[in-house]
């Protein structure tokens, strides 16, 4: 096992956004932690993980921000967005509603990220329950559409998690000017995890 002590690349912020009970905090607890609670509390404003990850022969740090999705909170959310260099948009493919919303959420990445050139992703979480009503050909037209990342996961049974996460960080990596290895903006813990697996989801 690595153990990433080895000096740091680069810091990444990525901020995982959509409606309440998708599963976007036991996403980021399945990925940081490999961890899942069947009872998830809302997420209150927002929380945030740190960890370090991996890409070919190089270690970014990871300051992931977990956001509220009730309604309540979305005046706090602009602040959550400036600097990010990734967005997850998650939706349950067992809850309509949550995919009928996308277009709002993306919406809010278009207006508050400061990076024109965010890398966004879809994830179409809770593959593992049953009554799935939004089928996996519906949510990869519209990241299509919108010119996004897409993979279906379960933080339940971590298929896809890792794999979400990993996509995500090598496209930032690839897109030339979205980040500087010379960027200390955010301030990490010292939290180190290994993610050296690979996989493909779909990209535009």
């Amino acid at each position: 096992m690595d153990d990433l002590e080895e000096d740091v690349l680069t810091t990444l912020k990525i901020l995982i956004i959509g409606e309440s009970f998708v599963g976007k905090s036991s996403l980021l607890l399945r990925f940081t932690d490999d961890t899942f609670a069947t009872e998830m509390p809302a997420t209150i404003g927002m929380d945030f993980k740190t960890t370090r990850m991996r890409v070919d022969s190089s270690v970014v740090s990871l300051a992931i921000w977990d956001t509220a999705g009730s309604e309540r909170f979305r005046a706090l959310t602009p602040n959550f967005y400036r600097g990010s260099h990734g967005v997850i948009v998650v939706f349950d493919v067992t809850q309509r509603s949550t995919f009928d919303r996308l277009d709002n959420w993306l919406k809010e990445v278009d207006a508050y990220c400061t990076h024109s050139d965010v890398v966004k992703m879809l994830v179409a979480n809770k593959i593992d329950k049953e009554g799935r009503v939004v089928t996996r050909e519906e949510g990869l037209q519209w990241a299509r559409r919108h010119h996004t990342l897409f993979i279906e996961a379960s933080a339940k049974t971590k298929e896809g998690v890792e794999c979400a996460f990993e996509e995500l960080v090598q496209k930032i990596i690839q897109t030339p000017g979205l980040w500087s290895a010379n960027e200390s903006n955010i301030q990490l813990a010292d939290q180190t995890d290994t993610r050296s697996s690979w996989c493909q989801s779909w990209c535009p």
